[in-house]
C-alpha cells in the first residue's frame, strides 16, 4: 500500500503526516509513507487545498487534517 501525503510541509501537513504514521503503525500495516511537496505534481493531482492524502494514488481528503481514527477507516476500507 502507498500513503501519499501532498502539501508543502506547513504545520498542517506536518500534522497529517504525523497522523499518517500514527495510524500505520497502530493498524501494523505494510504501507510506504510518501511526502510529495513539488507543488505542480500537487495541482497535476487536481489538489486545490492542502494537505491532502492519497492512498494508492486514489484522494482521499483533501483541504483538511484527518484525525487518526478517520485515517485507520480509510487505510483499513
Amino acid at each position: 500500500m502507498r500513503v501519499e501525503v501532498l502539501g508543502t510541509g506547513c504545520a498542517r501537513c506536518r500534522r497529517l503526516a504525523k497522523n499518517v504514521e500514527t495510524a500505520i503503525r497502530d493498524l501494523g500495516i505494510d504501507a510506504e509513507l510518501v511526502k510529495v511537496d513539488d507543488i505542480t505534481e500537487i495541482m497535476d493531482r487536481g489538489v486545490m487545498l492542502t494537505p491532502a492524502l492519497a492512498v494508492d494514488g486514489e484522494l482521499k481528503v483533501s483541504g483538511r487534517v484527518a484525525d487518526v481514527k478517520e485515517i485507520k477507516e480509510i487505510l483499513q476500507g
